[in-house]
């Protein structure tokens, strides 16, 4: 059966082969728990350090300082969580509206026990204010929890500022850089982010691996979530996960190699279905005038339903509306709605995102299939149309 084009690249990614050619001995040749003694765990345990350090080169920082989990999800929750329980800087945290469910549900949770929490506005634009944060800053506050880059519009926060800020006030400040990792370069370093969360299936790995950066000044900061084993200093105990954990260095040894090819040569994409889109039909693009991520971008077409737009291209495109964790319910969008959208215009909003396998001319299809759409349902009223 004929596949999609896919264009949903911030949902998830396909496995590169060569990431799967990577895995493949893991199931089976080398079939070893890296927590045994023997030799097969020790083939085990050197793969998984092997990966490590290829994981930690991709935001440039030191294999000691991170761990592995099961995704971005598990560990912007060991990291939430494990610093309010550590208690050791008071209870206060600073998010922003526009934050991940990861972020935001975690952190609401914790509000409901007791924490407290302060959600900062973003402009139509989808950025925060600076000073905004600034002036929530209080004494009990433990941590700052900003994402590097937003999964439905790509803009791109100010993390190196986020970090200044949150360094000058001995803060630490936790990113999300899921979307970020393998699109745009990311230094931790040079960055001054202390604690960063991404995933492996966001940049060609396999699902169900992830990790968690805990700089050096940090990491006695965190408390466990849960038990039952010292692997990954204790903070995501259990048999890992060697597979994918050594698909998950073969995809940072791969987009590190190629990131600046890639980002460029989608970049140009991304340009040519905007430029079309904008120029040929009724929409506007969600944060526009913000720094976006190469491969992102949130178009609006005005009076006609996003849904029904996606129901008619099922089959030939593979779009969303939103983020993937979120997709099963019918919440409008969290994000447009705190960019100041109307409920009409989120329920007109389709995101595209593109990706290292994206080639010209599936561009050329979706614009041509997207304007025959568009035309089509522009002949009906946006009532109309939610009624079909």
């Amino acid at each position: 059966m004929e596949q999609p084009i896919f264009l949903d690249n911030n949902s998830t990614t396909p496995v590169d082969p060569q990431v799967l050619e990577a895995m493949l001995p893991y199931f089976h040749e080398n079939p070893g728990n890296a927590a045994s003694q023997h030799k097969p765990g020790q083939y085990a345990e050197d793969a998984v350090e092997d990966a490590r350090e290829s994981v930690a080169n991709i935001i440039n920082a030191s294999a000691h300082e991170l761990i592995f989990t099961s995704g971005a999800t598990e560990s912007l929750n060991i990291a939430i969580q494990g610093i309010l329980r550590n208690g050791k800087c008071g209870n206060h945290i600073i998010t922003s509206s526009t934050e991940h469910p990861a972020v935001l549900d975690c952190c609401k949770a914790l509000e409901n026990g007791g924490a407290e929490l302060s959600i900062l506005r973003v402009d139509n634009n989808g950025e925060i204010d600076l000073d905004e944060l600034k002036q929530s800053i209080k004494e009990n506050t433990c941590m700052i929890a900003i994402m590097y880059a937003n999964n439905e519009t790509g803009v791109i926060n100010p993390v190196d500022a986020i970090a200044e800020i949150a360094s000058a006030n001995q803060i630490p400040y936790i990113c999300d850089a899921t979307q970020a990792i393998g699109k745009i370069p990311v230094d931790v370093e040079s960055g001054g982010i202390d604690i960063m969360a991404f995933s492996a299936h966001k940049i060609y790995g396999p699902k169900g691996t992830g990790a968690l950066f805990i700089s050096s000044k940090y990491e006695k900061e965190i408390s466990p979530s849960y038990y039952g084993g010292e692997q990954e200093r204790g903070l995501s105990p259990g048999t890992q996960n060697v597979p994918a954990i050594v698909g998950f260095g073969e995809a940072c040894r791969i987009a590190r190699r190629n990131l600046r090819e890639d980002s460029d040569r989608i970049a140009e994409l991304r340009h040519k279905l905007e430029f079309k889109l904008l120029t040929s039909c009724e929409c506007e693009i969600n944060g526009a005038d913000s720094n976006r991520l190469p491969n992102t971008c949130n178009i609006l077409f005005k009076n006609i339903e996003s849904q029904l737009l996606l129901e008619s291209v099922h089959g030939q495109l593979a779009l969303s509306t939103g983020s993937a964790c979120s997709s099963g319910n019918s919440t409008p969008s969290h994000v447009l709605q705190a960019m100041g959208k109307s409920s009409q215009q989120i329920m007109e909003s389709v995101r595209f995102s593109l990706g290292k396998y994206t080639t010209s001319k599936d561009i050329d299809f979706a614009i041509k299939l997207i304007l025959e759409r568009v035309e089509a349902f522009g002949l009906i009223t946006f009532e109309e149309s939610r009624n079909l």
